[in-house]
């Protein structure tokens, strides 16, 4: 008998990709002859039959439909699949049904298929933590952490409702910052523009006027005249190094770790958005140990998740040494504070819930309070930017309206 080639292989290999692309929608009858109906992802109808008759289904109709492909999966949409998973097993769905359901009512079509492989796997055996953790793009430690506390303890349905309001939080707190640093960054962008078709375009045009005067031109005007000419020389080297910056900088940022841990303390000192980053760190890492530590999830193991949870590195590494000094029989306040980096606020209601026994509740009091501190922060934020990028854009724009304007004020004079 040949052995199997690479290229067979990988046929086979891309087949059984191609496979998983389906779903089947089949209609059948159970030990009591009443006729039920299901979906199901395989490979085949053939996998279809068998599977069910495992089950004690005889199938009647298969119906193979292909699904959409749809945009990518975000944390939006795990959030959303999180709460409704919750809700519906809270409201004495069976699991399965629950994922079938989830599934026909998603709009993206790679959701759907993500829900139909997590059911597969839950149908063959694998306990739900366990299929979640085939997934580490959309579902991370964290999460499945929870989820397998909540099937150890036998409250999934609860673990599920905490950890679906946990990244209702979390979202949310990461829309305002991302809101708040939109606008300028949006304004920047389209001063820019502006200034470049002001100088490539308007600023010659009064050039070739003022040079007609044969008059000596101030020193404001001819600066600005000479930033044109270069411009206009080379505006294909300007919007192409400013393009490829960006571009390199975002590259770095999602590749390099050094350049995400010199970013990560950079955003901790800037003058004016540094505070409001820094506050939504803290509260993003008080929220997840407290929904950690209320799921019963020993304190040492939760720290675990907690410093990647927190979204920087300077909270990463304090939290590994906050782990290590809990591990040998150190306070949690007393391993806090050896970091300095918590606020004082925090370190009084830690100190409160350890000795009171209620730390998960303390620790989610503080979060409350630094999110609602981050809403404030975000909308000061908002309205003290306004005015400074008006004044910004102002001079700007109004230093170059002015520089070209002079040598017509001053021919005015002299006549």
């Amino acid at each position: 008998m040949a052995s199997a080639t690479p290229r067979s292989i990988n046929r086979g290999a891309l087949s059984a990709k191609k496979a998983k692309e389906f779903t089947f929608e089949w209609v059948g009858k159970d030990r009591a002859g009443k006729v039920i109906r299901g979906e199901m992802r395989a490979g085949g109808e053939a996998v279809v039959n068998s599977t069910m008759r495992r089950q004690g289904i005889i199938v009647t109709s298969i119906k193979k439909r292909r699904l959409k492909r749809g945009r990518k999966i975000t944390q939006k949409d795990i959030t959303l699949f999180t709460r409704q998973l919750a809700t519906m097993l809270r409201s004495g769905v069976p699991m399965l049904q629950s994922f079938d359901i989830v599934a026909k009512g998603a709009d993206n079509g790679a959701v759907a298929r993500l829900f139909m492989d997590l059911k597969n796997d839950i149908e063959t055996g694998t306990s739900l933590a366990q299929a979640f953790r085939k997934y580490p793009m959309y579902f991370d430690n964290l999460f499945c952490n929870l989820v397998g506390a909540g099937e150890a303890a036998g409250i999934l349905d609860e673990l599920l409702d905490r950890l679906a309001t946990y990244k209702e939080k979390i979202q949310a707190i990461k829309s305002k910052i991302k809101s708040a640093l939109m606008y300028p960054t949006a304004v920047i962008v389209v001063a820019f523009v502006v200034v470049a078709v002001i100088m490539i375009f308007v600023i010659p045009a009064f050039k070739a006027v003022f040079e007609s005067f044969g008059a000596d031109l101030p020193a404001p005007t001819l600066l600005v005249m000479s930033i044109s000419e270069y411009f206009v020389k080379y505006w294909y080297l300007i919007f192409g190094s400013v393009g490829g910056g960006i571009y390199f900088f975002l590259q770095s940022l999602k590749r390099s770790l050094p350049m995400q841990i010199a970013m990560d303390r950079l955003v901790l000192r800037l003058p004016i958005f540094g505070p409001v980053i820094e506050k939504a760190t803290v509260a993003r890492w008080l929220r997840t140990l407290s929904t950690m530590f209320a799921a019963g999830v020993p304190l040492v193991e939760a720290l675990d998740s907690v410093g990647g949870a927190s979204g920087n590195h300077v909270f990463l590494v304090a939290t590994r040494k906050i782990q290590s000094e809990v591990a040998t029989g150190t306070s949690l306040t007393t391993a806090m504070g050896n970091v300095n980096l918590f606020p004082s606020m925090v370190m009084q209601m830690a100190a409160i819930g350890e000795e009171s026994g209620s730390l998960d509740a303390m620790l989610g009091k503080a979060a409350d309070i630094y999110e609602k501190e981050v809403d404030d922060a975000v909308e000061g934020l908002s309205s003290l930017m306004e005015p400074l990028i008006m004044v910004i854009l102002g001079t700007l724009i109004g230093g170059i309206v002015v520089a070209m304007y002079l040598p017509i004020f001053k021919l005015g004079q002299a006549v």
